[in-house]
């Protein structure tokens, strides 16, 4: 049976080699690349594809927001399990719109690892325990994947508007993109937070995730 490959981006290296540690010690888990650097990682990408990237949210050369919506694009089938020093419900909404499968504090890591690796592995969303104890039951659904969608009170273009909000855009890049006025994105953005009754940005990030409308974060 192959074993189950995983790459390590993290830029600090006692962190990558307490990682490295745990992991080769697991029968059917080998670690099978490292770096510490975003655009390094996605370079190692070419060369070797794996199954899994445990990669740190904030790296030097790119960040890992933006590495994780690199990978999901690029490597659709390779699982990214996000470690995070932040505790934040955006940082979370963030990583699962980026693409991630997991997302794990690094105070964490090391009585929480292998658990989320295994979760991931047979294809569930992973989230860190403090988290899942801190944050409502919608996020947690999310999480899991339970979520049940309502009705979308959306019309098709306020939910593009609404994807390229999650994703990051401004309502410029939004009016260039969509061929549109920047005073008709205004309308639309306040259309869609009047409909749906969501005032922070983050909300409708969350929103945008549930229904399935966006896999990235710039």
């Amino acid at each position: 049976m192959n074993a189950y490959r995983i790459i390590l981006a993290d830029d600090h290296v006692m962190m990558r080699e307490g990682i490295k540690n745990m992991i080769v010690a697991v029968p059917g888990l080998a670690v099978t690349g490292e770096t510490g650097d975003g655009l390094k990682l996605l370079r190692l990408l070419k060369k070797t594809v794996p199954d899994m990237v445990i990669l740190d949210i904030s790296m030097p050369g790119l960040r890992g927001l933006e590495a994780a919506r690199e990978i999901h694009s690029l490597y659709p089938d390779v699982h990214v399990l996000m470690l995070s020093m932040h505790k934040s419900e955006e940082f979370l909404s963030m990583a699962l719109a980026a693409g991630a499968k997991g997302y794990l504090l690094k105070e964490d890591s090391g009585d929480e690892l292998l658990q989320a690796i295994d979760q991931i592995r047979k294809g569930e969303t992973y989230l860190s325990k403090k988290l899942a104890s801190a944050f409502p039951s919608a996020i947690i659904s999310i999480c899991k994947g339970t979520h049940k969608s309502s009705p979308d009170p959306l019309t098709p273009r306020e939910r593009q508007v609404l994807q390229m909000i999650a994703e990051g855009d401004t309502d410029r890049q939004i009016s260039d993109k969509l061929c549109i006025s920047v005073r008709t994105v205004h309308r639309h953005h306040a259309n869609i937070r009047s409909k749906l009754n969501l005032k922070r940005t983050a909300d409708l990030v969350r929103y945008a995730i549930a229904q399935g409308y966006t896999t990235s974060v710039p």
